[in-house]
């Protein structure tokens, strides 16, 4: 058996089972915090109702009721919360806009996620004139307004929601990869990952089952932060018209579409604007309950 082969499966063992810990313990943790704790459940019920919600009502995402134009709220009308200006039940596209929202949110941190954490690690971890190199290049990225990236990219290739993903991902991935990199550079110095370079472990296998799992704290934390900002983005692009078209929506169209009517119709701003708002908040709180949970200063 090589040396290659025994050494880093023992390592990997015994990570996993302090990994192990250390969650369980971030999890009791975590569930100290009653407001992290409510805002983990409300967002819980905000995607559950989102993702099932639509099927239960009887209108769907374009259908008009002819004679509900901009109906006020209520039962009298049979539609809860109102229409829109062209008939169309607003808690309906309110639910489906969230789930364009959070779809977005989450596979463009996820994307952001992948590129930031990979670049930061490898940047990290090399150093030198590399680590110079990815670094600068991050900088250059900085100094380029994120808007005008985002806008370019959407204008080149078009406004497919795929593309809207990607474009949200492919600028978000610069703090990610600072966090990590800062991370990396700390835990290379680190008596375990000199005992893997003794024991003939190879870089990938360093980077990827050493150094990435050992800076994941900071990482989810700084997830947390970057879903509501994704989202603000998002809202901000559709406000902007650079969104999602129709027949799709979004909370930022909604809000958008709202303001126009907002001194006949004020429930068509007000809706998408409480649920937007209310997913902000819950991820914030939940933000600041891993950060707390996840810190190694306070066990």
């Amino acid at each position: 058996m090589t040396t290659d082969t025994l050494p880093d499966n023992r390592l990997s063992l015994s990570d996993a089972t302090a990994g192990e810990s250390l969650g369980r313990d971030a999890w009791r943790r975590l569930k100290q915090n009653r407001a992290a704790m409510v805002s983990l459940i409300l967002l819980v019920v905000i995607a559950v109702t989102c993702l099932i919600g639509p099927y239960l009502l009887p209108w769907g995402l374009a259908e008009v009721d002819w004679n509900a134009f901009s109906a006020a709220p209520g039962l009298d009308s049979g539609h809860f919360l109102g229409t829109d200006a062209n008939g169309r039940d607003l808690l309906t596209r309110t639910l489906y806009g969230g789930r364009v929202s959070l779809s977005v949110a989450l596979v463009a941190t996820l994307v952001s996620l992948v590129i930031g954490v990979l670049y930061g690690a490898i940047s990290g971890y090399v150093g030198g004139r590399l680590d110079n190199l990815m670094m600068r290049f991050v900088d250059i990225m900085y100094s380029l307004p994120f808007m005008f990236l985002v806008i370019l990219l959407m204008v080149v290739f078009g406004r497919n929601i795929f593309l809207i993903y990607a474009a949200i991902g492919a600028v978000e991935w610069l703090d990610m990869a600072r966090i990590v990199r800062g991370q990396t550079l700390a835990l290379k110095q680190r008596e375990f990952i000199e005992a893997a370079h003794a024991l003939g472990v190879r870089d990938r296998k360093i980077v990827t089952r050493h150094l990435i799992p050992n800076a994941i704290g900071p990482v989810i934390v700084y997830v947390t932060l970057t879903v509501p900002k994704v989202i603000l983005l998002e809202s901000f692009l559709s406000f902007l018209g650079l969104g999602v078209q129709e027949p799709l929506t979004s909370w930022g169209v909604l809000i958008s579409e709202g303001t126009d009517m907002m001194q006949s119709a004020p429930w068509l701003l007000l809706v998408p604007s409480l649920f937007l708002a209310t997913t902000l908040f819950c991820l914030n709180f939940l933000g600041d309950g891993l950060r707390d949970a996840l810190d190694p200063k306070t066990r």
